[in-house]
């Protein structure tokens, strides 16, 4: 089965969105050793012109015409379509897919409402209406945890299902790593924006020293207004798995995100989570001994510092990538979101 996922998040881009699409491909890969057969190829903004993304420059939104769209899915001839994000790509595949009336997927990874609300003053209401309209005609609405899913349901959403996360326990694991940082180590890792809250993390009294490992439009202000602080700018592969192990706690302050992806890589290391009792971390730890989650954000670092580091490894190692992977296509499978007939069946056009 050959899978298209159109998203509006790629590489350069370093997020949960692209980290989740990229692990989604290669755990099938893995998975078509034990002959599953399924190929993933992506419709992204590297087959567009581009622009800046206001208020985040380091994004760029593709600006995707309709007859390049439609000839990029005929050339990718697949048999599901995915769509990823309600960004541009995403608004041109769906159209495609209504004009046409082709099933699809889609998920759901960001919190619009609270996204843009930290920068502009939008009424959430407006943008929870723009966002159950696009996924309306999805067969299926994946989410990537329970509470989420109970969370779209009640607003109004159809069709939602769970699609859970992993992560990579090859990559991340404990290891004998020391950063010559003065003790205890606090570290948070992710996006540099307003939405991610750090200032409710590096404002904390806390003893040793507060790492932050990441890139965005907020650095260069926090970087100023909080010089105590150790920023590290953007880390990828060992370089990055090594200061998780070498951490003490891992601080998540957002209140914004869907999952967070880097709260498995944190446990999966060893690493403890201290964050706030709120969806996301939540739902990823409940009440799991692996971290502490207080609204009082200093009490949840020093809770977490007395945690079991082992017990953070195997609450970890129950997500893999290959189970998220098995039940994101068995997703597809079970609503019938496929194009093409079994069985001999002849395919789909795809002639605009």
């Amino acid at each position: 089965m050959r899978i298209l996922v159109a998203t509006d998040a790629w590489h350069p881009q370093v997020n949960g969105v692209v980290r989740t699409l990229t692990k989604l491909a290669d755990a099938a890969k893995s998975l078509n050793v034990e002959g599953l057969g399924v190929e993933f190829t992506f419709l992204t903004p590297q087959s567009f012109r581009t622009f800046a993304m206001p208020s985040y420059r380091d994004v760029r939104l593709a600006m995707p015409r309709p007859a390049r769209i439609a000839r990029l899915i005929e050339e990718a001839r697949p048999d599901s379509i995915h769509i990823a994000t309600e960004g541009p790509i995403g608004l041109m595949v769906r159209r495609y897919c209504r004009q046409r009336k082709l099933p699809f997927t889609t998920s759901f990874h960001t919190r619009f409402p609270e996204y843009v609300r930290a920068r502009v003053p939008v009424p959430g209401s407006l943008i929870w209406r723009a966002l159950r309209r696009f996924h309306a005609p999805s067969r299926a609405v994946m989410a990537a945890t329970p509470a989420l899913a109970r969370e779209l349901t009640e607003r109004g959403f159809d069709n939602v299902v769970l699609w859970p996360r992993g992560v990579d326990t090859g990559l991340f694991h404990p290891r004998a790593v020391d950063l010559c940082l003065p003790a205890p180590v606090f570290l948070s890792v992710g996006r540099v924006a307003v939405e991610k809250n750090l200032e409710a993390f590096l404002d904390l009294d806390l003893p040793g020293t507060k790492v932050v490992v990441g890139d965005g439009p907020a650095r260069a202000a926090l970087e100023e207004a909080y010089p105590d602080a150790i920023f590290l700018g953007e880390k990828h592969g060992e370089e990055l798995a090594d200061i998780y192990a070498a951490a003490d706690v891992f601080v998540f302050p957002s209140k914004t995100d869907t999952f967070g992806l880097v709260l498995l890589e944190a446990l999966a290391s060893g690493l403890p989570v201290a964050a706030f009792p709120v969806k996301g971390p939540r739902d990823v730890i409940g009440d799991a001994p692996v971290g502490a989650l207080d609204h009082d954000l200093r009490n949840a670092c020093f809770a977490a510092l007395g945690v079991c580091r082992q017990d953070c490894v195997e609450f970890a190692a129950n997500y893999t990538w290959e189970a998220s992977a098995r039940v994101f296509i068995d997703s597809i499978q079970a609503v019938g979101a496929v194009l093409s007939g079994r069985n001999g069946a002849e395919p789909v056009s795809f002639v605009a």
